[in-house]
C-alpha cells in the first residue's frame, strides 16, 4: 500500500468516526427547532424551515424544570467542591509522603476506581434511608465525596513535580499547606480542570443514581425530568423531547469548549505509569 493510498484510508476512517460521533447531536439540535409535520416528513429534512423557540418553552414549561435545573447546578457544583476538598491533600499525601500502609490504601483507591455503582447502590439506598435523607439532595452528594479517578490523576501529576522545588520550599519555612496550595495546586492546574469537567460531566448526566435515590419532585435533577418528559410527550412530539436534549447537553458543551485545551495538558504531562 503506497503512501497516497494510506493517507485516503486514513481520512476516511477518520471522517467515518466523526460523523458518527457528531451527527447524532447534529440532527439532535435541528429536530429541536422543527416542527412536528417536519419531524414526520418523509424523506427527513436536515434544516427546519424556520428557526423557532417554540419547541423550548413548551419543554420548560411541561414540568417544573426550574427546579430540576436548580437541583443539578446545586448537587454538581457540591460533589465538585468536596470531592477537591478530599482529592487534593488525598493525591498529594500518595505522591509526596511514605507512610504505613501507602500501598494498600493507594490499592483501595485503585479498586474503588474500578467497581460499577450499581454493585453499591442498594446498601447505600438503605444507609441513606436509615439516616431520613431520600427526600433530600443529599443521597446524589455525599456517596460521590472521594473521587478515586481523581486522586489517581492529581497523584500522577504531583510525582512530576521536582523534589527539588519542594525542598526549597521547606527551607523557606512554608508549610505542608503552603506548599500545596501555592506550588502543587497552580503547577497541577490542567489536571485540576480535567478532574473537574469529568466530574461534571459524569454527574451532571447522571440519570440511574438520582433516579433511585429521589422519590419526590422537589430533588430530582435535570435528567429525571428529561426523561419524565419523554413520557408526558409520548412517542410522537420528537421536537420537544430534543428540545429538552439540547437544554441539559449545552451546559457540557460550553464547559467542553473552554476547557478542551486543559485536559489534553493533562494528559500529556501526568506521566502515568
Amino acid at each position: 500500500m503506497n503512501s497516497k493510498t494510506a493517507k485516503i484510508l486514513d481520512y476516511s476512517l477518520k471522517s467515518i468516526v466523526i460523523v458518527s460521533f457528531v451527527f447524532p447531536f447534529f440532527w439532535m439540535i435541528t429536530t429541536a427547532f422543527k416542527t412536528y409535520q417536519e419531524t414526520i416528513q418523509m424523506p427527513p429534512k436536515l434544516f427546519a424551515d424556520s428557526f423557532m423557540l417554540d419547541n423550548f418553552i413548551h419543554a420548560w414549561n411541561s414540568g417544573p424544570f426550574m427546579t430540576y435545573a436548580q437541583n443539578s447546578v446545586i448537587v454538581t457544583i457540591a460533589i465538585i467542591v468536596i470531592q477537591f476538598v478530599i482529592m487534593v491533600p488525598a493525591a498529594y499525601g500518595f505522591a509526596k509522603f511514605d507512610f504505613w500502609g501507602k500501598n494498600f490504601c493507594f490499592a483501595i483507591v485503585l479498586l474503588a476506581f474500578m467497581l460499577p455503582q450499581q454493585i453499591v447502590f442498594i446498601p447505600t439506598y438503605l444507609m441513606m434511608a436509615d439516616w431520613d435523607l431520600i427526600q433530600t439532595l443529599w443521597p446524589q452528594i455525599l456517596p460521590f465525596a472521594a473521587n478515586a479517578f481523581g486522586i489517581f490523576l492529581l497523584r500522577q501529576y504531583f510525582m512530576q513535580v521536582p523534589e527539588e522545588i519542594i525542598e526549597a520550599a521547606r527551607l523557606d519555612n512554608a508549610s505542608e499547606l503552603q506548599i500545596l496550595f501555592r506550588i502543587m495546586v497552580p503547577m497541577s492546574k490542567p489536571a485540576l480542570v480535567t478532574v473537574a469537567l469529568f466530574s461534571f460531566i459524569s454527574h451532571w448526566n447522571s440519570y440511574f443514581w438520582p433516579l433511585v435515590m429521589t422519590d419526590t419532585i422537589e430533588v430530582r435533577p435535570l435528567t429525571v425530568g428529561i426523561a419524565m418528559l419523554k413520557a408526558t410527550e409520548g412517542i410522537v412530539n420528537w421536537q420537544v423531547i430534543m428540545a429538552g436534549n439540547v437544554i441539559l447537553v449545552l451546559p457540557i458543551l460550553f464547559i467542553y469548549l473552554f476547557a478542551s485545551k486543559e485536559i489534553v495538558k493533562a494528559f500529556i504531562y501526568s506521566g502515568i505509569k
